[in-house]
């Protein structure tokens, strides 16, 4: 299949195109590099620089030089990955966040109706703790609308993939957009105390981006051999299915390492726990890695 991977040099772009490319598919990519990074290029896949969120996307303004060419071909299956992906962020500069996120899945959707080609859109588990909480969590509602809507409208084949913490290779370990494991296993390779937030015993379902990256796999292939099946429309929750608390994930470090508390941060959630049950009925999808085994591997 030829597949286009929307925001393909970030952490989960990176980690869906390392599987693509093992699976012998032929892999085009699409980022603006605001969260992702030239390094993270694989070989065999073609990267294509580009904001998904400008209206040249559409090509409103065919200018040489800012018309997206890649536009042209034709691909089997997209992908889109491509959010800022945080809501700490979100708060500070909520016009980024919204423009970014809603512009680009409202752009990616309508290239694909253009074309009538299948996309697998990555949502947020932000979903289930109410929109109001940040931009954030409002601008992945409102993609995982627009998907709704092209789907209902234009019969386009969609499924939604949510994700919960994501962890493992690729992640950003430091700056705004860094995850709480990436964190800490920089402050502990660096010797330094594991900051945490608040008391500590808010609860995380940590997910491991080989698991994240098989659910959007499985829906990508089912939708590519069969446009009307059930799946499409549908969206599916892929998390552990337990969480832990941070004050947990800090001990598996080790009991006596360091830790430093710091004040709470507005828009925070309680705890994130994912039921999985329909992506296991529907895609026969089930988490195998466990956070704890993936800490090991990283203390001394």
């Amino acid at each position: 299949m030829k597949i286009m991977v929307m925001g393909g040099a970030g952490f989960v772009g990176t980690n869906l195109i390392k599987r693509l490319l093992k699976d012998k598919q032929e892999v085009h990519a699409v980022d603006n590099y605001s969260t992702g990074f030239k390094s993270n290029h694989q070989d065999g896949c073609t990267y294509h620089e580009y904001d998904l969120a400008s209206e040249h996307m559409l090509g409103i303004y065919v200018d040489h030089g800012t018309y997206p060419y890649w536009r042209e071909y034709e691909f089997d299956l997209i992908f889109n990955v491509a959010a800022l992906a945080r809501i700490q962020p979100s708060l500070k500069n909520p016009l980024k966040t919204i423009r970014n996120n809603f512009n680009s899945a409202l752009h990616t959707l309508e290239w694909a109706r253009q074309n009538n080609t299948p996309v697998v859109f990555a949502g947020s588990s932000t979903l289930h703790h109410g929109l109001w909480g940040s931009p954030y969590a409002w601008s992945k509602y409102g993609g995982e609308q627009l998907c709704e809507l092209y789907n209902k409208v234009y019969d386009l084949p969609i499924s939604i993939c949510r994700f919960y913490n994501v962890y493992g290779p690729h992640q950003l370990e430091d700056g705004a957009y860094a995850t709480v494991v990436g964190i800490f296993e920089r402050q502990y390779r660096e010797g330094k105390p594991l900051t945490i937030t608040a008391n500590g015993e808010q609860r995380r379902d940590f997910t491991h981006i080989d698991d994240i990256v098989d659910g959007l796999v499985r829906c990508g292939d089912i939708l590519v051999t069969d446009r009307s099946h059930e799946i499409s429309g549908q969206a599916y929750e892929l998390g552990r299915g337990k969480n832990f608390s941070i004050n947990e994930l800090a001990n598996m470090f080790g009991e006596d390492y360091p830790t430093e508390y710091i004040p709470a941060r507005k828009g925070e959630y309680p705890f994130t726990l994912a039921d999985y049950t329909k992506a296991n009925q529907e895609l026969g999808w089930t988490p195998t890695l466990d956070i704890k085994d993936y800490i090991k591997t990283k203390v001394k």
